[in-house]
């Protein structure tokens, strides 16, 4: 492909159960720290939960947050932070240029449930029922949200794609470049999830919902010991834009994109299809010009259910076999499960393994299920891989929608 039609990430903006910056993410999950904690939800009382903390107004003013949802405040905050990473001034740019592309998992649960739990106080009289409530519920809000804090007049959308949005989100931004629609493309996932009373339930009515005496130790992918989803809250949004671009203004580029692949199981609406999830995969590596064996590591979608951990580990071990180089691992048992944002974040969390060579590690695997043995499976300690170029982040979701996405170290910094 000529420099035009290659896409490179150029700048990472982030809030996530483990810290708002890409050097925080990394460091706390090289170090194996869990970012779960308990906290209080409508109707349900005490859950496990991954909470972001962040500095809700650094990119808006109160009155702007009070107005949006929590969704676009997470939006905004990592769109602006991706914006300073990558050295962007949007002020001196053409923003009919710059388009935001974001995906979700769901969008206006909270903001319902919260409006039905206001005019309750009043006997459900609807005249106290907000005049915010339409454009905080619109399926476009979050990336709306962001063209409005930060003047940006091209096209935005967000993606629903369950939870394999985040890495929608990052294929849907590198096809508008290469279209030639945009020339900056923000885009990622995000998610409010942890405000909604009705998800929390809802994994609960089906026995997914993980419970733990220790909140560390909830989130358990490939355990024997494993019971569910840790809901997660959180946001990514990373700068891509065309190689060419990048280099004509001296951007450090952090990963091309070099590969996708996006299918559907069509088989049921809750358990993946290990077939179709092979298929995903393997697509994604044809479409890099790969093969398996290239491919250093494996970012897993893993959940820790009993059904989901085990239908991916069959996936892999039928792509990628016995080969030595290749090495697994997963970032939801270190963040709980981030719906909409986990693709993106998870991706974001491997990306330092370009620079270190350091693969981080599952956690909580104290019982490997054998259903789950991987070859290389990284499990509770860090493994040095050496030299990493190829990442794989795998991203499933409800309904049966699958996503691969490879990335390849800076081609700076590698032959071409």
């Amino acid at each position: 492909m000529t420099e035009s039609d290659r896409i490179v990430i150029t700048g990472v903006g982030l809030t996530s159960p483990l810290g708002n910056d890409l050097a925080t993410l990394r460091t706390k999950l090289l170090a194996g720290e869990s970012g779960v904690s308990r906290i209080e939800t409508r109707y349900m009382g005490e859950v496990l939960a991954g909470v972001c903390n962040y500095e809700e107004t650094k990119h808006q003013g109160r009155k702007e947050r009070r107005r949006g949802t929590r969704a676009g405040s997470i939006a905004i905050y990592c769109a602006n932070e991706a914006a300073a990473n990558a050295q962007l001034d949007l002020t001196g740019l053409d923003t009919r240029r710059v388009g935001i592309f974001l995906g979700v998992t769901e969008h206006g649960t909270v903001e319902t449930e919260n409006e039905i739990a206001a005019i309750g106080e009043f006997d459900y009289d609807t005249k106290y029922w907000s005049h915010h409530h339409n454009p905080r519920t619109v399926a476009n809000n979050p990336a709306g949200e962001v063209t409005l804090n930060m003047k940006v007049f091209g096209p935005h959308y967000t993606i629903g794609a369950a939870c394999a949005a985040g890495n929608a989100g990052l294929i849907q931004g590198s096809q508008m470049l290469r279209l030639g629609e945009v020339d900056i493309a923000l885009a990622g996932g995000v998610s409010e999830a942890t405000h909604s009373f009705g998800i929390f339930a809802s994994f609960a009515a089906q026995n997914a919902l993980a419970t733990n005496s220790d909140p560390a130790k909830a989130s358990r992918p490939f355990d024997k010991a494993r019971n569910g989803i840790v809901v997660s809250e959180g946001g990514c949004v990373f700068v891509m834009e065309r190689l060419s671009s990048a280099r004509k203004r001296g951007a450090k580029i952090l990963a091309e994109l070099v590969g996708y692949a996006m299918n559907s199981d069509a088989t049921d609406p809750v358990l993946p299809n290990p077939e179709r999830l092979a298929e995903c995969m393997t697509l994604a590596v044809e479409r890099a010009k790969l093969s398996p064996s290239d491919i250093n590591v494996i970012n897993t979608h893993a959940t820790s259910t009993e059904i989901g951990d085990e239908q991916e580990a069959i996936a892999i071990r039928q792509v990628f076999g016995d080969f030595q180089n290749v090495h697994v691992n997963n970032t939801k048992s270190f963040i709980g499960h981030a719906m909409g944002a986990a693709g993106a974040l998870e991706l974001a969390g491997n990306l330092g393994a370009f620079d270190d060579g350091m693969v981080h590690a599952t956690i909580n695997v104290e019982d490997l299920d054998p259903k789950c043995a991987m070859r290389n499976l990284v499990i509770n300690n860090p493994v040095d891989a050496g030299r990493v170029d190829y990442i794989l982040n795998n991203s499933f979701g409800m309904l049966g929608i699958n996503s691969a996405v490879i990335v390849r170290r800076s081609p700076d910094t590698t032959a071409v």
